[in-house]
């Protein structure tokens, strides 16, 4: 593993199709051993940074270092350092699991006994044991990205870029492949996430950076991002309609118009701003039978940073 503090660092990437300006001065910071997701809608330059990052293109201004190395100086020090696991499994379907791993095995030029033994222990992290003589043609698409991820770790890289990890699998699919990417960040790898679904940002990354027309429009982690969209309330729940009536008065809030026993409160959704609702309620003795928090979630705050209208499904292309 790269002992570097940043898996990731670029300064000023700059990256232009003709007269198309597609990244504009991008500034990145990845700390190692973390989770950085980077989402942006169709056209926003993503799919360019990550083939720059991984030494497919070459990018046409500013610094990039990948792993502690320069990547138009040092792309083979690059190479050998990272991973890039595709947004659709590259297993061999005529082989099997265990034939699989021994093929990337090969690749890597690694002796027989190791390769042999590596495979086993990966079969064994990825609960493939059982299915290791079967033909991939036969797995489930967990399965499959399961063993495309094994096959990803042969290399023994500090850094992975994930394209759309659970594309297509079941939600029992999809949070088996969640604890496996939390367990090998645990294990000190770095993983550059791009994924459509920003709920599975939400779920995975540390940081979260959003492109758009090619600048870096936001970057922090997802409860930031959130704080920075309007829209957070607290909902109040009052048993009957004397206390929603002294709520509203306390909170100097509108009663609503139906006839629901609740009160709406704008707030930036953080911890103070609780803790002041509840001060006044118990300064004026009103209780609520119940309270929640709407925050916004990544959704929101993908449509206010992108000024789009929907967001598209291939939300991060």
């Amino acid at each position: 593993m790269s002992t570097h503090p940043f898996a990731i660092e670029t300064t000023g990437l700059r990256k232009s199709y003709g007269d198309k300006v597609v990244l504009d001065g991008v500034d990145l910071r990845v700390p190692a051993g973390t989770i950085f997701s980077l989402l942006g809608p169709n056209g926003a330059g993503k799919t360019t940074a990550v083939n720059i990052l991984t030494t497919l293109l070459r990018a046409d201004g500013g610094e990039v270092r990948v792993a502690g190395h320069d990547v138009a100086r040092e792309p083979d020090a690059v190479r050998k350092a990272i991973s890039v696991t595709g947004q659709f499994a590259a297993v061999d379907n005529l082989l099997t699991g265990w034939e699989n791993l021994l093929l990337v095995a090969d690749l890597h030029r690694l002796g027989k006994r190791e390769g042999r033994a590596l495979a086993t222990r990966l079969l064994e992290q990825f609960d493939l044991v059982d299915a290791a003589k079967v033909k991939a043609l036969a797995y489930s698409g967990g399965m499959r990205r399961r063993l495309d991820l094994a096959m990803t770790l042969v290399g023994g890289p500090s850094l992975i870029f994930l394209d759309e990890p659970t594309t297509g699998l079941d939600p029992r699919s999809r949070h088996s492949m969640w604890q496996i990417i939390r367990d090998l960040v645990a294990g000190g790898t770095t993983i550059f996430l791009t994924t459509q679904y920003l709920e599975e940002a939400d779920e995975l990354a540390d940081r979260i950076a959003v492109l758009d027309g090619g600048k870096l429009v936001a970057e922090g982690t997802a409860d930031e991002l959130k704080q920075r969209v309007p829209g957070s309330y607290i909902r109040l729940r009052f048993a009957d309609g004397q206390a929603l009536r002294a709520g509203a008065a306390a909170l100097a809030v509108p009663l609503p118009e139906t006839e629901e026993l609740t009160l709406k409160v704008p707030n930036d959704g953080g911890v103070r701003a609780l803790r002041t609702v509840l001060d006044r309620l118990d300064d004026a003795s009103v209780e609520a039978e119940e309270l929640t928090v709407h925050t916004p979630d990544l959704d929101d705050v993908f449509l206010a940073l992108t000024d789009r209208k929907t967001v598209p499904q291939g939300a991060t292309r």
